[in-house]
């Protein structure tokens, strides 16, 4: 591979749901060729980078599996068919992904660095206490994916 985007997901005034954006924000320096980018919420923005033809791409995002607050998973997602999304805006991912894949902007290799959430309802800035201590070893997941696939 040549080109790999590092995608943060996630809205930053919503708790846990800012998982995404605080990792990229601690990756540190990353190898030639990797691209680190903040989506937001904005499942547009996502297809918008991909435009620019990555080969790989890492999504780090709050992801709930039903697990205890802050596991950190490393999912290679199931990419389904494109379907209409009524607002891109506020896709999800995974419909995302459907998306790129219809478009044929979808890199091969995919994965999602993800970390269960405790508190996504609630207004308000700043990771509970066991997603943030999953901070960095989400970092540590996307630098050695990163590596690995550069």
């Amino acid at each position: 591979m040549r080109r790999v985007l590092v995608a943060g997901v996630g809205n930053i005034l919503r708790r846990d749901d800012g998982f995404g954006p605080v990792v990229v924000s601690r990756l540190g320096p990353l190898p030639e060729g990797a691209d680190v980018v903040e989506t937001g919420i904005g499942g547009i923005a996502l297809v918008q980078e991909l435009l620019g033809g990555y080969e790989g791409l890492v999504i780090v995002d709050a992801v709930d599996q039903g697990a205890e607050p802050g596991t950190v998973f490393v999912i290679e997602p199931e990419i389904g068919e494109p379907e209409h999304v009524s607002d891109i805006h506020l896709a999800n991912p995974r419909r995302v992904l459907s998306m790129a894949k219809g478009l044929g902007i979808l890199p091969r290799r995919v994965v999602i660095v993800g970390c269960q959430p405790a508190e996504v309802d609630e207004l308000g800035e700043g990771l509970s206490p066991a997603v943030e201590r999953a901070v960095d070893l989400a970092a540590r997941r996307v630098r050695e994916t990163v590596d690995a696939w550069l």
